[in-house]
């Protein structure tokens, strides 16, 4: 059984020892750290905590346990039950709450389970409000309250209404052009809470032909839940012998995208952002952009075509978010098919991807093959090497970086990025694992494998 603690939140597995996994005592201990937390931060004596969960096996029991524990450390509650991440995100504002705890592993299997913590803006927590939290947990710094000041479930109600009619407000959504497309659409959503999400949102946009897989909100996922090519045949078959305008793909907790042309071929996860970010930046005139440092060029591509400025941020929504402010993006994310749209919220969010890149398709009258054939063409490789447990991580990333110094531009905000004029790597530690990461890009999958080996294999000398 595996538990992994980072500043993001707690995940593992369920089941298991006391020790090990994600059981009760480990997930109430968290929930009591954050709650504490919050008391510290706002000095409110009942602060009011979202709570929304995927629909994982084990979402009830870990939601009983949160709410629980939420309520015996003197918070009061609003569970809004089965929701998607960023619907969760957004309730934390338009309930003005003080926080909020997401139960999602996102992408990983159903054996897993997570808590994600949000701070009063609905945004995922700073790197050293996650060490403080950490150090609240491993110390067991917190008090229950006693039963006079015991807290309450305010209300028990979903918030996804509100999320879409906030999509269909924005400017940038033509939910006329949409109707007029008479668009048929299909869409995979795992078996989780995309299944509730998505004909709703469909619905909204006026998209009447729908063919949906894996909608029922189960938990028992029908595939692995990462939305990668090789997850993704059905939906790609059943596009591929229909008259399908578009598929879309989401996680169990529906903030990653990934879109499948009418001839049933994956888009190409790293290429939702650049699509949706290419429409906003023609329609604005221009703007910033913010991607992680191990998203496509592309997206620097589309922003400098239209006049603005790309900007890298470290792996990590809470790092792409904070670039974003930083640099006033008008759109941002990260290549694994996340947008952060800041009109809507500081979130990745796949309802407002959907809605803006059906938006771009019906005003364009393009094929979606076509449209993808409009953006700069790169392929990418993603490779691992483990690590014995003595290895120290930073001392081989730091040699790689004097080694190869004279050979790119150097960046060292998160690992080693070189960039190279027509290809670049990407080579970072992992937060929660011994491992450490090699991303390449290049103009062809042969040139971005080339690249990949060739990292590996450096790095795999360091270790002889």
């Amino acid at each position: 059984m595996t538990l992994i603690k980072s500043i993001s939140g707690i995940r593992g597995t369920i089941g298991g020892h006391v020790t090990d996994g994600l059981n009760p005592v480990s997930t109430a201990q968290f929930t009591a750290a954050y709650a504490s937390f919050i008391h510290q931060q706002t000095k409110k004596a009942r602060p009011l905590i979202i709570v929304g969960r995927d629909a994982r096996i084990s979402g009830i029991m870990v939601n009983r346990i949160v709410t629980g524990t939420l309520l015996g450390m003197g918070c009061d509650v609003i569970d809004i039950g089965l929701a998607t991440t960023p619907t969760t995100e957004m309730a934390v504002t338009g309930k003005q709450a003080d926080g909020g705890i997401i139960l999602t592993a996102s992408h990983n299997p159903k054996q897993w389970n997570a808590l994600k913590l949000l701070n009063s803006r609905g945004e995922f927590l700073s790197d050293a409000e996650g060490k403080e939290i950490l150090r609240i947990a491993e110390s067991e710094g917190f008090d229950f309250a006693d039963v006079d000041n015991i807290g309450g479930i305010l209300s028990e109600e979903s918030y996804l209404d509100e999320h879409i009619q906030a999509v269909l407000a924005l400017p940038s959504v033509d939910v006329e052009a949409i109707r007029q497309a008479d668009f048929h659409v299909a869409f995979d959503s795992v078996n989780s809470v995309g299944g509730i999400a998505l004909p709703a949102l469909f619905e909204a946009l006026g998209v009447k032909h729908v063919t949906a897989l894996n909608a029922e909100p189960t938990g028992h996922f029908a595939h692995n839940p990462e939305p990668l090519p090789e997850h993704l045949t059905d939906i790609c078959s059943a596009i591929g012998s229909s008259k399908v305008d578009v598929g879309f793909v989401v996680d169990p907790d529906v903030d990653r995208l990934a879109i499948i042309d009418e001839r049933g071929t994956f888009f190409g996860e790293e290429y939702t952002l650049v699509a949706v970010s290419d429409y906003l930046l023609q329609l604005n005139g221009g703007g910033n952009t913010v991607s992680n440092l191990s998203s496509t060029r592309a997206l620097r591509d589309v922003t400098e075509r239209h006049g603005g400025s790309y900007t890298a941020a470290a792996v990590g929504e809470v790092n792409v978010v904070t670039k974003m402010k930083e640099t006033g993006a008008l759109i941002g994310g990260e290549g694994n098919g996340g947008v952060i749209y800041p009109e809507l919220h500081y979130g990745r969010d796949a309802l407002v991807g959907i809605a803006l890149f059906l938006t771009l398709l019906a005003k364009s009258g393009k094929k979606v093959s076509e449209l993808r054939a409009t953006y700069p063409n790169y392929a990418m490789s993603k490779q691992r090497v483990d690590l014995p447990s003595d290895v120290d991580a930073g001392a081989l990333l730091e040699r790689l970086a004097k080694e190869y110094s004279d050979k790119g531009d150097i960046n060292l905000i998160d690992g080693v990025k070189i960039d190279l004029p027509t290809e670049w790597v990407h080579v970072r530690r992992s937060n929660t694992e011994p491992i450490i990461r090699i991303y390449t890009e290049a103009p062809t999958a042969e040139e971005a494998q080339r690249l990949a080996d060739e990292f590996k294999a450096v790095l795999l000398s360091y270790l002889n």
